[in-house]
């Protein structure tokens, strides 16, 4: 499995990825032979996210399905733009979602609870009625992505424990400072809107890997 973060409020190595596009927003794209690929969130406008998906070689045509964590412009900003380029998509959605009817989608799905939607792959639901997490199961354990942890990072990992021991949380943590809950992950990944990564950083050297627009994490998958 791969997840390449397309959109972030950095860039990775930008002296490397010089053409890509930072922005206050998140967004992701989850690539594996095992279940379709799965766009995470949209970012807060179509200019970043089609800019940064043009320049990392992303074939708009080849993304599935679009899992949007929650309705807040810098996870959603440029849904309308990639819709307009790939109509041949599933939509995830949390279960209060506002109305969609205009939204040209292939399907559109609205998650309340725990559900597998791909084989290995599940959203947690709706929690605290604002925001689902995607998580998938992979042979060193579950992977979690989020968009900004707004029921807090605990609650999401025991809905997340549910489906097994879980390996790597990557996305925005918000606010999250209950640090110790981290450390028995292999893999962390703060973005977007954690506001302690400096701390996360220093208490999990091992552990942490940096994000930033450009950044690929690889990961064996069940």
């Amino acid at each position: 499995m791969k997840i390449r973060i397309i959109t972030d409020n950095t860039v990775y190595k930008p002296e490397v990825n010089s053409k890509l596009k930072k922005e206050w927003g998140f967004s992701s794209l989850i690539e594996s032979e095992d279940f379709p690929s799965i766009l995470f969130d949209t970012g807060a406008s179509g200019e970043v996210l089609l800019n940064n998906i043009k320049v990392l070689g992303i074939d708009v045509q080849r993304i599935d399905c679009i899992f949007i964590s929650h309705n807040h412009f810098d996870h959603t900003g440029g849904l309308e733009s990639f819709l307009e380029q790939n109509k041949n998509v599933r939509l995830y959605v949390p279960g209060s979602y506002p109305s969609i009817s205009e939204i040209k989608a292939k399907e559109i799905i609205r998650i309340h609870g725990l559900q597998e939607i791909y084989e290995n792959v599940y959203s947690t639901g709706e929690l605290s009625d604002i925001e689902q997490s995607l998580i998938v199961k992979t042979n060193k354990g579950v992977v979690v992505i989020v968009g900004c942890s707004h029921p807090g990072v605990e609650k999401i990992l025991n809905t997340v424990s549910q489906v097994g021991k879980i390996y790597a949380l990557i996305g925005g943590l918000h606010g999250f400072n209950k640090f110790e809950i981290l450390k028995d992950l292999e893999l962390i990944c703060a973005t977007h809107c954690t506001q302690h990564i400096t701390e996360i950083q220093d208490l999990y050297p091992e552990k942490f890997v940096s994000g930033g627009a450009g950044r690929v994490i690889e990961i064996l998958t069940a």
